[in-house]
């Protein structure tokens, strides 16, 4: 997918890079053309006198060396333009696979990890496909046209380039083998650092509270000093690399001023022929090392692909329906529905069956872990079942496309988050185009008007990323509200009452009544007072349903409800 996306903006862009290359060829013409002008300046003006001579061959390498770096610039940008493109591309491809991923999936690769590689993975293929363009033809022109013109200028002498790139390349692939591996090592490092330290951030209250600091910083200390010491490793071998290509460098150098010397003192070589040639060395020297920064950086591009490359060629595990027209009503039924996880040794909900029908709550309750939450992301496919059906109005949600699925469905997760922006804007992800007339009504509904009149800036008040400027109970009922500005035939209400007081949480179930009174509302639930008027309550216990009813049928009924609102009433009396 990685190839066929950058051969597709190749294509597209299929203008510019042949405009890279032709300027790169301008200079690299303009660079090899540079020391045979110098050696005719030291030869046919300067030895002889010849002013003129020196003024006009002058001239011409003064205009050569403008176009020179004219053109250098003008690929450069070009390139440049083109890298940035690719990377806003693959951040964009990132970005809508993660979109289509489900929890699972994202769970599988991390966040952070996520993060990191449409980021810091993407900037460094940015990195080498700028070097590509830069080099794509000057290196290896220069390299042979250095070559071509300095046998021209003495064969003799180009016994040296023989000898010299041989070495350089030995080099070069000894110290490229090393860094592959480092560099895939360094990637991967970086992933857990950065989960590390997410981790620490967003559970700081928690690290305080356990008087766990020293643990921590031991811990990302420990992280730290590996992702150091392979980063060290491989500066190491980059910086090894310059002294052992400038001694080579420098001897060929040696070498040919030497030879040369001779050469000229015996009348076989002129002196500018000399001059010219150590340049065309030089310049081949150069190509080489071009190359060799090229093939440094292309190790790390390289591992970062491979990393890039594993997230575009993930397979949703949920695919989009073939689409078709939304149903017409809105009852939800689930028939022996079950859900495991992928190598878990029993299933989170097995065997569920059951009907919600419009116009009344069902209400789903059970112990820590019986599957409440994953029962409710079945419905719109955040989880996929992996056994029996789901279906609204008779249409299974599968055959709707997920878009259609999910427009039926207003959602109030079970962590209440909240997105930077204003209270305006969190509101409006449910209706972009509801009024604050609207914004207010809601707001009234769930029991958050009050407190949103008293910010400064009512509606407009800022939010910050994930809501932490609120308190649990305010970002709860703003969450709420948000759902309720939706108007949608199904609701979905995961825990959603939690942190709201007694009081508080009967004058939102009284004030939500006329607004649900035509949909399907399924709310899990810890507190049986919040439910005690629902249609239906589910019970469930390790993940099977093992009792449906009316709060009274279940009192007469069912043990499990018996216990669980037994220990909450005498939780309250305690209270």
């Amino acid at each position: 997918m990685l190839i066929g996306l950058t051969g597709r903006l190749l294509a597209a862009h299929k203008g510019t890079v042949l405009a890279i290359v032709a300027l790169q060829l301008v200079q690299t013409t303009a660079t090899l053309l540079l020391p045979t002008l110098n050696a005719a300046i030291i030869d046919s003006g300067i030895v002889v006198g010849d002013v003129p001579v020196i003024l006009r061959l002058g001239s011409w390498m003064a205009a050569i060396a403008c176009v020179q770096v004219a053109a250098a610039i003008g690929a450069g940008y070009l390139g440049a333009a083109v890298a940035m493109e690719l990377g806003r591309k693959l951040r964009e491809e990132l970005f809508a696979k993660v979109q289509s991923m489900s929890s699972q999936e994202v769970g599988a690769f991390g966040a952070a990890s996520l993060v990191t590689r449409a980021t810091n993975d993407v900037a460094q293929v940015q990195n080498l496909v700028v070097l590509v363009f830069t080099m794509l033809v000057a290196a290896p022109a220069i390299f042979i046209g250095g070559i071509v013109l300095a046998l021209h200028q003495d064969i003799a002498l180009s016994g040296i380039v023989v000898a010299v790139i041989p070495v350089l390349a030995v080099i070069m692939v000894l110290i490229v083998r090393r860094l592959v591996p480092l560099y895939r090592q360094g990637q991967e490092l970086i992933d857990r650092i950065g989960r590390v330290l997410r981790e620490q951030i967003i559970g700081a209250n928690i690290i305080r509270g356990f008087v766990r600091q020293g643990h921590e910083i031991r811990r990302f200390d420990g992280s730290n000093k590996e992702l150091t010491r392979n980063n060290l490793h491989s500066a190491l071998l980059v910086a090894g690399m310059m002294p052992l290509i400038m001694l080579v460098v420098n001897l060929s150098s040696v070498g040919v001023v030497w030879f040369g010397g001779h050469r000229i003192q015996s009348g076989e070589m002129r002196l500018g022929a000399l001059t010219a040639f150590i340049a065309y060395i030089l310049q081949i020297l150069i190509a080489i090392m071009m190359a060799m920064y090229v093939f440094m950086t292309a190790p790390r591009a390289a591992a970062c692909t491979e990393r890039i490359q594993a997230v575009l060629d993930t397979a949703p595990a949920i695919t989009d329906g073939p689409g078709g027209v939304a149903p017409e009503g809105n009852a939800v039924e689930f028939r022996n529905v079950s859900f495991a996880y992928a190598g878990a040794e029993a299933p989170v909900l097995d065997g569920v069956s059951f009907t919600a029908v419009p116009g009344t709550v069902t209400a789903v309750i059970g112990a820590t872990g019986s599957g409440k939450t994953t029962l409710l992301n079945l419905l719109p496919r955040f989880l996929e079942a992996t056994g029996g059906a789901i279906s609204i109005s008779g249409r299974d949600v599968r055959s709707l496309s997920l878009a259609t699925l999910r427009n039926l469905i207003a959602v109030v997760p079970q962590h209440s988050y909240l997105f930077s922006g204003t209270l305006a804007g969190n509101l409006r992800m449910a209706a972009p185009e509801a009024t604050d007339e609207d914004l207010w009504k809601v707001l009234g509904s769930a029991q958050a008007e009050e407190f949103v009149r008293k910010l400064p800036q009512g509606l407009q008040s800022p939010v910050s990323q994930g809501g932490t400027n609120f308190s649990g109970g305010q970002r709860q009922r703003l969450c709420i509200a948000r759902a309720l500005l939706r108007e949608a035939p199904v609701y979905l209400f995961d825990d959603s009452f939690s942190a709201l007081d007694y009081g508080t949480d009967y004058r939102l179930r009284e004030a939500m009544g006329p607004l649900l009174r035509t949909a399907t509302v399924l709310i899990v639930a810890e507190r049986v007072a919040t439910i005690v008027d629902a249609g239906l309550i589910l019970v469930l216990e390790d993940g099977r349903l093992v009792a449906q009813g009316t709060h009274q049928q279940l009192m007469e009924s069912s043990p499990s409800y018996q216990e669980i609102a037994a220990s909450q009433l005498v939780l309250e009396e305690t209270l």
